[in-house]
């Protein structure tokens, strides 16, 4: 008598890993798997990038087949894996041990969150068909509810350390992403689900990816699917380490300005070949303002030479001294060495132009060389392309050698000749220019305590400069004034700032000050109301209410004025309406 036949351990394989029988392995998925066109791009992805040794996380395990490929055929150390479905869970482990995997990979039944204040639990919403389960439940299709633990990405990130981040999580990716720590990641292989969030939401995805200094690479990336490595140019710029600190030599480069006025624009350096030189962007608070523009057509005219590419210039005194000389630390080194320094325009209609106080900022480096805006493109024969040492968000510190450029060139024969007590007033500028309310009131009090009434706009450069050399105690209205103030003061000047608005502009000018002056200032946040126009309206058009007592009261306790019987009283209605004038409301 015939036994009988035993039943098959598996029903499908793929690149070496065998898929045992569950309720989810139907004739045509098993043929896909055969076929090796079951996830066929995120395994292609997975394979190309994992290397021997490599801790792999992936989000999404779906049926255990992604991350077993990863495991037996990247030779990682370890794959740590994360599926919300709870129905799916025995059939991966048994995936898993059909393939003797289990010492490489494991796999828990929680939903890993990067947002912070993560509840415990979270709804998963499951569908008949497993491909469609999510944690968003966004369409009319039947589904069961159940609750998932959560796990704290952060923890998992610092603990486990991945190399590489496999992610098909049904529309999760979009928040996961907003939140999450990149750092330390090598590789990342994802899955967008438009469906879920949108076209917006797809591109929002790439952008933060992109921003994270994460490159595609193009054999491997559909519409849908990416997978991307980690290029440390394309990153944002870091104080301490990596292309800040660093100089490009580009021969023959492409200088492109931009053609648009934009928040973010095309505009920057690319190679002679048309690949584009990443370290020559200008980053903001994490976000690159420039990006890759198109290789402009046609013949290009030449400049001979060797140039320093200073990057963007802008007409604004503030974002000049911050974002347009952070590439000027280069010129100690290269005194001699270079024909002029060239920028492109913040904005397309300001063309060539170049004003005169920012030729007399660079004179003061001590490097005598034209200053040129090109606002075509042109080709350059030799471009020096210096790291982004200074600019917004974290680079407001700046680097070292930046620290280095400012601190032992920048002015320095230039001789300290002012008052020691000096207000920095913004009262003399136009109306809109996000005003203190009650400033002109200050001043009267300030100098009874004999305060010099300074306003910067009514001096060239040279003069403020030896104006903040020669003061012992500045008070200012918070405003760009104190860029050039932490630049050139002596470090052992005391410094109080006087908020005018709700911004993180503030704690930018804190970081700046205390990082060049070795001492934090005193923050005055003493404001009674704020105002701005009516209608939508950016904060630095707000206009802030001084509440006059406690502005006394707390620069008193700093020591920046002496005690006195007679109290600074509040601002009057009346005057503060007449100081507003129409077309302003208070801020809720």
């Amino acid at each position: 008598m015939a036994g009988t036949p035993s039943k098959p351990l598996h029903v499908a394989e793929c690149h070496g890993v065998k898929v045992p029988d569950s309720p989810m392995m139907t004739p045509t998925r098993a043929e896909r798997i055969n076929a090796a066109r079951y996830e066929g791009q995120e395994i292609a992805g997975a394979l190309d990038v994992i290397r021997p040794g490599d801790n792999v996380l992936e989000m999404g395990a779906g049926i255990g087949l992604v991350g077993a490929i990863a495991a037996k055929n990247g030779k990682p150390s370890k794959v740590l894996s994360f599926e919300a479905n709870p129905g799916l869970i025995e059939h991966i482990n048994a995936l898993y041990r059909l393939n003797k995997l289990e010492q490489v990979i494991e796999v828990r039944n929680e939903v890993l969150i990067s947002a912070p204040d993560a509840p415990q639990t979270m709804a998963f919403h499951i569908r008949n068909s497993y491909l469609g389960s999510s944690l968003i439940d966004s369409d009319k299709r039947s589904t069961t509810r159940v609750d998932v633990p959560t796990a704290d990405y952060a923890r998992v990130h610092a603990e486990f350390a991945p190399d590489v981040l496999l992610m098909d999580i049904e529309g999760g990716e979009l928040d996961f992403l907003r939140h999450a720590d990149l750092s330390g990641i090598r590789a990342v292989v994802i899955e967008f689900h438009p469906e879920a969030y949108g076209k917006d939401g797809m591109r929002e995805c790439k952008s933060i990816l992109r921003q994270a200094g994460f490159a595609q690479v193009p054999e491997h990336c559909t519409r849908h699917v990416w997978t991307c490595i980690y290029d440390e140019e394309l990153s944002p710029p870091k104080p301490d380490r990596g292309w800040t600190r660093e100089m490009r030599e580009v021969p023959q480069a492409i200088v492109v300005p931009p053609a648009e006025q934009d928040f973010v624009q095309e505009a920057g350096v690319l190679h002679e070949d048309g690949r584009y030189c990443p370290t020559g962007a200008l980053w903001r608070n994490g976000r690159a303002l420039t990006v890759e523009p198109p290789m402009p057509k046609g013949d290009l005219p030449l400049r001979k030479g060797r140039w320093l590419w200073g990057g963007v210039l802008w007409m604004h005194f503030g974002h000049f001294l911050v974002e347009s000389t952070s590439r000027l630390w280069a010129l100690p080194a290269l005194k001699g060495e270079i024909d002029g320094i060239l920028f492109v325009p913040k904005r397309p209609r300001n063309g060539s132009e170049v004003a005169d106080f920012q030729k007399v900022f660079i004179d003061l480096m001590g490097c005598d060389v034209p200053v040129v805006c090109a606002d075509k493109p042109e080709q350059v024969e030799q471009l020096v392309i210096p790291g982004q040492g200074f600019g917004l968000g974290t680079m407001i510190e700046g680097t070292q050698n930046y620290q280095d450029a400012i601190q032992g060139h920048f002015a320095k024969d230039i001789a300290a000749d002012g008052p020691e007590k000096l207000y920095i007033s913004r009262s003399a500028l136009p109306s809109g220019r996000g005003n203190l309310l009650g400033e002109k009131q200050l001043e009267t009090y300030l100098e009874a305590e004999g305060y010099t009434i300074y306003h910067p706009e009514k001096h060239d450069l040279t003069s403020q400069i030896a104006t903040y050399k020669a003061a012992r105690k500045v008070i200012a209205a918070e405003g760009s004034a104190l860029h050039l103030l932490a630049m050139v003061a002596d470090p052992a000047a005391e410094v109080a700032m006087v908020v005018r608005r709700p911004s993180g502009a503030t704690r930018q000018l804190e970081r700046h000050l205390t990082a060049f002056l070795g001492k934090p200032p005193v923050t005055v946040t003493q404001l009674a109301r704020s105002w701005k126009p009516v209608g939508p309206a950016k904060p630095r058009l707000w206009m802030g209410e001084l509440n006059m007592p406690a502005v006394q009261d707390e620069l008193t306790a700093a020591g920046f004025i002496g005690q006195t019987a007679k109290k600074w009283p509040s601002l009057k209605p009346a005057e503060v309406s007449k100081e507003l004038g129409k077309g302003f409301e208070e801020v809720a």
